[in-house]
């Protein structure tokens, strides 16, 4: 004769495959709520201020344009023609060129004299920003 085993002598199982719906459920429900938190049409954008790193002591080469669109290659001015020249005589290889533009200033004249600076062998730009 057999016995049927008692209730409390099966084993439980866990069913996994409800479990798994579930966090796919929720990565989705995280993954929709993280997209609805980001503002993707605003860009708010403060360059003026801002923390950087201590420049090395050697003296670089600074291309500064000023509120009225004046623009300086190391302190001299210089028209927007003469960039490429100025910059091509004073650069040294493997060196930066720092870009100091007044938060007042010309964006296209800001673009115009980096572009003319890139014509003369500039690589890398380091924009300079006021510290907070």
């Amino acid at each position: 004769m057999k016995f049927k085993r008692s209730r409390a002598a099966r084993r439980g199982h866990i069913e996994i495959i409800p479990m798994i719906d579930v966090m796919f459920f929720l990565l989705a429900t995280f993954m929709l709520a993280s997209l609805a938190m980001q503002r993707l049409d605003a860009v708010k954008v403060n360059l003026p201020s801002g923390t950087a790193q201590q420049m090395s002591e050697e003296a670089p080469l600074t291309l500064t344009v000023d509120r009225t669109n004046a623009i300086f290659i190391n302190k001299q001015s210089v028209r927007l023609e003469q960039v490429e020249p100025k910059i091509r005589e004073q650069l040294r290889p493997d060196h930066d060129v720092i870009v100091a533009a007044d938060d007042a200033s010309s964006h296209g004249v800001v673009v115009q004299a980096m572009l003319a600076a890139r014509r003369a062998g500039a690589e890398h730009f380091l924009i300079a920003v006021h510290r907070e």
